[in-house]
């Protein structure tokens, strides 16, 4: 991408960024993003993104709150569930793929999150996700709101009692970055915080209603004028045991009674036997999850029956069989949270060369050998440690040839479209047309970096 270009179909005059040839800006996308993404300096970095970012704006790709359609949902349940997509490597191309079969099933209702543990390992702060996420848009030809969220946006509960302001002002941090970048989707867990000695299910859920109501005011206190952030909340922490309808009363009056603002939570996240990555065996093999699906349906109910949410949200389900995820929508989960089974399709692939695979065990058995824990086999610290080989080492992951990438993006594909199918989400985009109204929001790109690249009008 040379900056002659650049200049050629876009053009900034008073801060806006107006697009004058959508084809070529499409063609742009591979190459600006890879620039950004792997620029040195973070001042220039970050100017790039946004540049990019408002770039894609103005080709019709708009960072956009669920809320309007979870409000439908929790009006009326319209039989479908919400695909929530963390994306950890190979980011863009995936994303890429994911808008290839949403355009081919007319696919509107998904979202795109990564998780406050994810930022880390995977080196994709809520900015850089944000870009990738519209830029993809952009390349595929997508135009419409796009669902970015921020997921898992978790109270450490070691790090809490060490120290509560602390990690709520981090959190706040999170909270206010993710929203900068236009996160207008916000998941907030201090599931972590419940404590089960006290007495009664409302003192236990306590802490945990408490602090959501306070994040969820910090929330409303940050966003645009003109959006309504989509906010989340969660009773059970995945892993533990399943959430009961007690629980979800108990947390959601005491958030009522204690939330100061005009709109609550839109979604309920809650606990039915899953776990995040799944169970791994001493082999290597996942163990069959199985999910209390019953008790979806009972609480997904009663979330939209007694308190207009959209339904109840399943974390951890992306390594289920591909037979079950037709569940979701019959028993009337709102949102279904997929990760690792996409990054097992990556590190699985036929198509991904065993030494480069091996380049990366290597790395992570010399970087992370701490983590291994007594009585772990080596396939089942490799399996719960390799989501972390793809940020230390993005570049290497990028720089794969079109040759490797391009079948292992085949495979995700059809992925998503068996996902699409039984969630039920084809043909959503006339719903979301309907129910949620983007507001383009303008940034401010860096006078600097628009010098340098010709483009100050």
């Amino acid at each position: 991408m040379s900056i002659q270009e650049l200049k050629r179909c876009v053009e900034v005059r008073d801060g806006s960024v107006s697009v004058k040839d959508k084809a070529a800006a499409r063609d742009m996308m591979d190459s600006l993003v890879y620039t950004a993404v792997f620029e040195a300096d973070e001042e220039k970095k970050k100017g790039m993104l946004i540049l990019i970012k408002e770039i894609a704006k103005a080709c019709g790709a708009v960072p956009a709150s669920i809320q309007g359609l979870y409000e439908e949902m929790g009006r009326n349940y319209p039989g479908f569930t919400v695909p929530a997509m963390n994306i950890r490597g190979l980011t863009y191309d995936t994303m890429k793929a994911v808008f290839r079969k949403a355009l081919a099933m007319k696919v509107g209702a998904m979202i795109f999150e990564i998780a406050r543990s994810e930022i880390g390992y995977t080196k994709q702060r809520p900015l850089e996700y944000a870009t990738l996420s519209l830029a993809a848009a952009v390349s595929e030809g997508y135009e419409g709101p796009v669902f970015i969220q921020g997921d898992h946006f978790q109270l450490v509960r070691k790090n809490y009692l060490s120290g509560p302001e602390l990690e709520t002002n981090y959190v706040k941090g999170l909270i206010a970055e993710a929203i900068e970048a236009e996160f207008y989707n916000i998941d907030i867990d201090s599931s972590t915080l419940v404590d089960l000695d006290k007495p009664t299910i409302k003192e236990q859920q306590r802490p945990n209603f408490e602090k959501t109501a306070d994040l969820a005011e910090h929330v409303r206190c940050l966003q645009p004028a003109g959006v309504d952030v989509s906010i989340g909340g969660e009773i059970g922490e995945i892993g533990s045991k399943n959430s009961n309808p007690d629980e979800l009363k108990a947390y959601l009056d005491g958030f009522r009674e204690t939330f100061k603002g005009a709109k609550g939570l839109s979604k309920l996240s809650v606990q039915t036997g899953t776990s995040h990555g799944g169970v791994v065996m001493p082999d290597g093999t996942l163990a069959k999850v199985k999910i209390d699906f019953d008790t979806l349906r009972v609480l997904s109910d009663m979330a939209r029956r007694e308190y207009g949410l959209s339904g109840c949200v399943q974390h951890g389900a992306s390594t289920l069989p591909d037979d079950a995820f037709h569940m979701f929508p019959e028993t009337g989960t709102s949102e279904v949270h997929l990760a690792t089974g996409f990054q097992n399709i990556v590190y699985d692939s036929k198509h991904l060369p065993p030494s480069f695979r091996e380049e990366i065990y290597t790395f992570i058995r010399t970087e992370y050998a701490k983590e291994k824990k007594e009585g772990q086999t080596e396939e089942q610290f490799l399996y719960s440690t390799r989501k972390k080989g793809f940020g230390p080492l993005k570049k290497k992951w990028w720089d794969l040839p079109s040759g490797i990438k391009g079948p292992i993006m085949k495979e995700l594909e059809d992925k998503f479209g068996l996902l699409f199918d039984q969630l039920k989400v084809g043909n959503t985009v006339a719903i979301v047309q309907r129910t949620v109204k983007p507001v383009v929001i303008k940034k401010e790109i860096d006078s600097g970096l628009l010098g340098q690249l010709g483009l100050l009008g």
